[in-house]
């Protein structure tokens, strides 16, 4: 009894210090996947909103396994800098402003085509449907994965010149734009004076005076806080701005099938919490901006500013591609 006594003792540490060792192991196995984006870690932020809810329902889809780390507000570069990252595996996920992706496939600039969508619920039907997925197909020839689109709301005119009401009232108004060849040709359609600029840069353009305003989504604004600077804004709803939520194939490729199903799964759950949160923000957000001094005014007739950008249809159909344009015409038309 005394020698089985001593046994014990002697393997009950050994057994402590194992069970401890396989612990430290587990928590070290957590696979870290770094998440950037370009604008603020803001609760209203719907950059931000998708960073911190992909990380929610990946916790929730598979308990322990990951560590999401942020970099929000241009800590890693701007989106081209974020693109290349994932591209190179040095960057392992981003939501990225989907206009940029047009820089990698045309077919991208589908999604700028101005006062495309009538309302978000059109947007939705085309991104998630077949549409949607041959996008996402195309990019990963590029060396990105594509877990589905986020979004910002719409995109309307904040400018310190005079309130946008009919398409006479961007004439001559410089604004900065998305560095897209679509964009700059959309606002010279009607009438406006476009400045292609990087993200970062456009806080100060427009505080000291170098561009009119810019085009920009309402939770952007108010994170942001445009409101201190800009004097106008104008719900002109010109384009659906769309955030993809990507990750690089290489760490993509690299997940167990289990975890790229996790991934996926986390990747599907957030974006619907987020639209759905984006989308009960904007009225209070309006409310907001408006307290902060900022006048809100809307459009007095779409069709007159739709008239106007019927020739930009024309010129990029055949860039993104025809049988694209058809099928998402199609579906905003039933």
């Amino acid at each position: 009894m005394t020698s089985l006594l001593r046994s014990v003792k002697t393997l009950m540490p050994a057994a402590i210090l194992a069970a401890t060792l396989a612990a430290v192991s587990v928590a070290q196995a957590a696979t870290v996947i770094r998440l950037g984006w370009t604008t603020a870690d803001s609760e209203v932020d719907p950059y931000a909103i998708a960073a911190h809810y992909f990380q929610e329902e990946l916790e929730a889809a598979a308990p322990g396994q990951f560590e999401i780390k942020f970099f929000p507000n241009n800590q890693l570069g701007n989106d081209t800098d974020m693109l290349q990252g994932m591209q190179f595996g040095t960057l392992d996920a981003g939501v990225i402003t989907g206009t940029q992706l047009g820089t990698l496939d045309k077919s991208f600039q589908l999604l700028d085509l101005p006062f495309l969508f009538k309302d978000r619920a059109q947007a939705h039907e085309v991104l998630d449907g077949e549409v949607g997925q041959e996008l996402f197909a195309r990019l990963e020839k590029q060396g990105l994965i594509g877990l589905g689109f986020g979004e910002a709301g719409f995109r309307h005119v904040i400018n310190n010149k005079r309130p946008v009401q009919a398409p006479d009232d961007l004439q001559g108004v410089k604004l900065r734009v998305q560095p897209s060849d679509l964009f700059i040709a959309s606002f010279r359609a009607l009438g406006a004076n476009p400045v292609p600029m990087a993200w970062s840069d456009a806080y100060m353009a427009v505080q000291q005076g170098t561009v009119d305003g810019l085009e920009i989504p309402l939770a952007v604004i108010y994170a942001n806080k445009y409101a201190d600077v800009v004097k106008y804004l104008s719900l002109t709803n010109h384009t659906y701005n769309a955030l993809p939520l990507l990750m690089s194939k290489q760490a993509f490729s690299r997940l167990s099938s289990e975890q790229q199903e996790a991934v996926r799964t986390a990747a599907r759950k957030a974006i619907e919490r987020q639209r759905a949160e984006v989308a009960k923000n904007e009225q209070v957000l309006i409310e907001k901006i408006k307290a902060k001094g900022m006048a809100v005014t809307g459009i007095a007739d779409t069709g007159a500013f739709r008239d106007e950008v019927r020739p930009v249809y024309e010129e990029y159909r055949p860039r993104i591609g025809e049988d694209l344009v058809d099928r998402a015409m199609e579906l905003v038309t039933e």
